[in-house]
């Protein structure tokens, strides 16, 4: 036999001799070729005995195979992976397998490899493992949240050999989940959280395998949503945990094609490894929800394993949701405000050109607590919309009041700053007017300051803007030099003031590109019909460059930290009777 011919037979014997059926057919399902495992797989679920056409032979149990071909549009690729089939006593074989795992492959625009494999008895064991079929997820046929801590409990509860018999939980979450259903609907959710458990499962070898320890078992389940439980047991060591979980991120970064869109996802994950000693199964997943938790907040689509800190900041964090809530129910939170002056052409300063507010929180128990530490936690839960009314209500109640009794001494201008949360408010205009109003408060001396990165965003921000604009108030850019926008794109912004970021300030007196940074902003700024302020100045130096470059305004420790209402009003008294020179 010539050397093709041996390739040919070899080949042909592989299919006779394949564990798994192949079937070749063609884009309309017509079946061109077929193995005998596949044979021996697909004649009970033949109607009639009729094999001609694979579509036609899965019709009662996947009538969506052929839609979900003709929706693949890419010249080849995996349409579906480990999609498992239930075959019900009615059309299967006594003897048949009761579930197969369908893999689906596009080989060119004419031709489809299709893979079967009895998946009986995994299903089997998985379902020993479970208490019933309640701990089975209707949607992907993982099992659900309370499966999964039963089989957390048997893999901590089980004695473990002295060496080599390690166990892990990967928890993974989609990032951005909600886009999707917001975009695309429910029904599209589904599929890709069905896609997801699918892909999973062909990933991880949930009926286990042989290991250096013994038997490692790789199971998937559904906690809940768009979460979904790794368990490993019986691992040699400790890090193999972080292979599989790198080897998860690449195989679930890989494109979905849903509705004829191909989406491109990301996923975080949070990895613990089992400890000798302890068994506590809620505290295991607890602690990879910690870890996943972390991993979203670092921007998403990465693994982060768990390490103690994690769940002493996660106690800390939740003891402080718990008491901002009551501080805001018992108005524990209150403003300060930090005075903005006037860098004057003669070297002098103008402490009334005005004062910033800030919110501060004096804990019963912690005492001061930083902005840094709640000011996340209220975005995060929805507080910041009742704290950041509040601060409004306040500022404008005490410039009112400072007006009322300093007369030319009271400040020009009070600035508030507005969060991501209270920009996306359908109803933020009326609540400002509507505070406005209460206080009599002018709307030309309120100035609603926003970070750089927010206002560079979509079209919703800019209506916002515009819409606050119309009340009257002023709009300044804060920490500018830190965001997405720039020089080029300022006049496409709605603000009226520029502030400088800190960090340029602080460099500006050794820094001879900082210098130029700072001087072409308030030359574009100026040329928009904006005034600028230069944030953190903290040295005479620092002051002195920012009057040198410019800047129409000055903000930092080198004037006043920021005071309460009463000492505020004493610091103005003292600084309108004796001027302070700048430089």
């Amino acid at each position: 036999m010539s050397e093709g011919e041996l390739a040919y037979e070899a080949l042909v014997q592989f299919l006779y001799r394949a564990p798994v059926a192949l079937i070749q057919l063609q884009k309309d399902g017509a079946i061109e070729l077929l193995n005998p495992m596949a044979s021996r797989l697909l004649m009970p679920l033949a109607p009639d005995g009729d094999m001609e056409n694979f579509f036609h032979v899965l019709r009662r149990h996947a009538p969506d195979l052929p839609q979900l071909c003709a929706q693949f549009s890419d010249q080849q690729g995996v349409v579906c992976e480990g999609r498992r089939i239930v075959v019900d006593e009615t059309h299967g074989a006594a003897d048949g397998p009761a579930v197969l795992s369908l893999g689906l492959l596009k080989l060119d625009d004419n031709r489809l490899m299709a893979v079967l494999l009895d998946a009986t008895h995994e299903v089997v064991r998985e379902q020993r493992l479970l208490a019933s079929a309640a701990q089975l997820d209707t949607l992907t046929q993982l099992p659900n949240r309370a499966g999964t801590m039963t089989l957390l409990r048997k893999m901590t509860a089980r004695t473990r050999s002295a060496t080599g018999d390690h166990c892990a939980v990967l928890l993974v979450n989609l990032d951005r989940f909600k886009q999707v259903n917001d975009t695309l609907g429910n029904a599209a959710g589904n599929q890709v959280i069905t896609l997801v458990g699918e892909r999973l499962r062909s990933t991880l070898r949930s009926g286990g395998r042989p290991g250096d320890g013994g038997m490692v078992m790789e199971a998937v389940t559904r906690v809940g949503g768009d979460e979904f439980a790794v368990l490993l047991d019986g691992l040699p060591e400790p890090g193999v945990v972080e292979r599989i979980a790198s080897r998860l991120l690449e195989r679930l970064g890989l494109p979905y094609r849903v509705r004829e869109q191909e989406l491109a996802l990301t996923f975080s994950l949070g990895l613990v490894v089992l400890k000798t000693g302890e068994n506590d199964a809620d505290d295991l997943l607890r602690d990879a929800a910690i870890a996943m938790a972390v991993a979203k907040a670092q921007g998403g689509n990465r693994a982060v394993a768990f390490e103690q800190e994690m769940r002493d900041q996660a106690l800390l964090r939740s003891s402080l949701e718990a008491d901002l809530r009551t501080a805001v129910e018992r108005a524990e939170l209150f403003n300060v405000y930090q005075p903005v002056v006037g860098l004057l052409a003669d070297g002098h300063t103008d402490p009334g050109a005005g004062v910033e507010a800030l919110v501060r929180w004096r804990h019963p128990v912690r005492g001061l607590v930083s902005p840094i530490d709640f000011i996340g936690i209220a975005e995060s839960t929805g507080l910041i919309h009742a704290i950041g009314e509040q601060v409004l209500a306040t500022s404008c109640r005490d410039f009112v009041a400072w007006q009322r009794r300093l007369g030319t001494a009271a400040p020009r201008l009070l600035a508030v700053n507005l969060s991501r949360a209270q920009l996306t408010q359908a109803d933020l205009c009326d609540k400002v007017a509507a505070i406005l109003a209460a206080s009599g408060m002018p709307a030309a001396q309120l100035q609603l300051e926003i970070t750089e990165s927010l206002a560079a965003q979509g079209a919703d921000i800019q209506h916002q803007l515009l819409g606050l604009k119309q009340l009257g108030v002023k709009l300044a850019l804060d920490d500018f030099g830190t965001g997405y926008s720039s020089l080029s794109s300022l006049h496409l912004l709605p603000v009226d003031t520029v502030k400088i970021d800190r960090s340029f300030v602080s460099l500006a007196a050794g820094s001879a590109h900082h210098k130029v940074l700072i001087e072409a902003t308030v030359l574009v700024a100026r040329s928009l019909g904006m005034t600028t302020v230069a944030e953190g100045i903290e040295t005479l130096e620092q002051a002195n460059v920012a009057h040198a470059q410019g800047c129409d305004k000055g903000q930092g420790y080198l004037y006043s930290r920021p005071l309460e209402s009463a000492a505020l009003q004493q610091w103005l008294t003292a600084h309108t009777a004796q001027p302070a020179a700048a430089h």
